[in-house]
């Protein structure tokens, strides 16, 4: 029997999803997309080449899988088309064999970016348009794909191919016991219910939203994975405790291309700034978006915890260990301290959420590169050390451990939680 697996983001989005899609379709018949537009961006490393996406799931680079556009989401018609283009000179051929977009998914207009990019600066949105279009989907005024296909002009007749009945292919591929593989965009503290409002995207990134974002059953899901970052990043405006320094570069330091060794002495003397910028240059931690620089910092298990709650996680997922090393005290946030109380609970109300001070237990960190690390028993002891303690403090266990970019620097701890 095949297996329906769903991929979240566990924090605020940006956690690695595309790499670990990539690496996990092999096995799958089925690639799934079922929130947000092109305010997404997931990026790949095969060998040389290197793949951004921004609408299409990451899987339509592999051949022989159907990538399912679903209708919760929100699709720029231009855009989609420009990625497929590019697939295309990189010679990749996107047609009606390997991608379905469904027809009630809704339509990103010109109107929608100029209105985002007059009031969505408030809040930092990426400016693709999605907040004004999910406003004319609730409100009942908004073009859907169906609609759109049956104009006349060049967008609708290059699209219409695609559309289809996506909820039909989903559910008869989970009834023919087919592999679905189901991709989350963003991450849980982003979710228009359950993040950090208002400072969110406008859609149910979480768990719950592939099944009214496809048209599947929750209990045709069998096993919800969150990926997490060793570390958490934001990028935007928003609470955000754990963060360690500024984000805002100077122009010189943006065109670093490298750390120096006064940069790594400078973290290693516990200096905010600098530990973030560690973080920020060894982890490439810049908008596949928007380009900005991702807000750096510790790992926080409250926010964890309740991305664990949120989604019912059944595995996790850590991405970009690799970027801890070199730092010889490493951090984990496993409480807040708000108005002098301490507490381990998530706030739901965000003004206290801004209050929270994050406490820290510290871990020795090391030294040793782990980007060809194969196995859990290879990674050096403070490492593995680490990722206990992440496992403890959330109470699920790892499934896999990203050490590197490519699609080979992965640990795979617990095949079967997978395909």
């Amino acid at each position: 029997m095949g297996r329906t697996i769903v991929i979240v983001g566990g924090q605020w989005g940006d956690e690695g999803k595309g790499k670990i899609v990539d690496f996990l379709t092999e096995k799958a018949e089925i690639v799934a997309r079922y929130s947000g537009g092109a305010n997404a961006g997931h990026t790949v490393i095969v060998g040389e080449k290197k793949f951004t996406f921004h609408l299409l799931p990451s899987g339509i680079i592999h051949p022989g899988k159907l990538c399912i556009l679903g209708n919760g989401m929100v699709i720029n018609p231009e855009t989609l088309l420009e990625e497929i283009d590019v697939l295309k000179q990189k010679g990749y051929f996107v047609g009606e064999h390997n991608l379905a977009i469904s027809g009630n998914a809704h339509v990103v207009t010109k109107e929608h970016i100029a209105l985002d990019k007059k009031e969505g600066g408030a809040i930092g949105t990426t400016f693709r348009g999605i907040g004004p279009c999910y406003t004319d989907k609730i409100a009942r005024r908004g073009i859907r794909v169906n609609e759109f296909i049956k104009q006349k002009n060049d967008f609708a007749a290059l699209v219409r191919p695609f559309v289809k009945d996506t909820y039909r292919l989903a559910n008869q591929a989970i009834s023919q016991g087919q592999n679905v593989l189901i991709e989350g965009a963003q991450g849980t503290l982003l979710d228009i219910d359950h993040g950090t409002y208002p400072y969110v995207t406008s859609s149910n990134p979480t768990a719950g939203g592939a099944c009214t974002g496809l048209g599947i059953g929750p209990t045709k899901i069998n096993a919800v994975s969150g990926v997490f970052k060793a570390y958490v990043t934001r990028v935007g405006y928003g609470p955000f405790p754990s963060e360690l320094g500024s984000a805002k570069e100077t122009e010189d330091e943006a065109k670093e291309e490298a750390l120096s060794q006064e940069d790594i002495l400078r973290a290693n003397r516990g200096k905010e700034y600098f530990i973030g910028k560690v973080l920020r240059k060894q982890g490439r931690e810049y908008g596949t978006t928007t380009g900005r620089a991702r807000r750096c910092g510790w790992f926080d298990a409250i926010a964890g915890k309740y991305a664990v709650n949120i989604n019912g996680l059944s595995s996790l997922i850590i991405t970009k260990l690799d970027v801890l090393s070199r730092l010889k005290i490493l951090k984990i946030c496993v409480a807040y301290e708000i108005d002098g109380k301490k507490t381990t609970a998530f706030p739901s109300d965000m003004e206290q959420f801004a209050k929270a001070k994050p406490v820290y237990q510290e871990l020795p960190g090391w030294d040793k590169e782990l980007t060809g690390v194969k196995t859990f028993e290879e990674l050096p002891s403070a490492a593995q050390a680490y990722l206990k303690r992440i496992e403890g403090l959330l109470g699920v266990p790892i499934a896999i451990v990203s050490v590197g970019p490519e699609r080979g620097e992965t640990v795979f701890l617990r095949p079967d939680e997978f395909f």
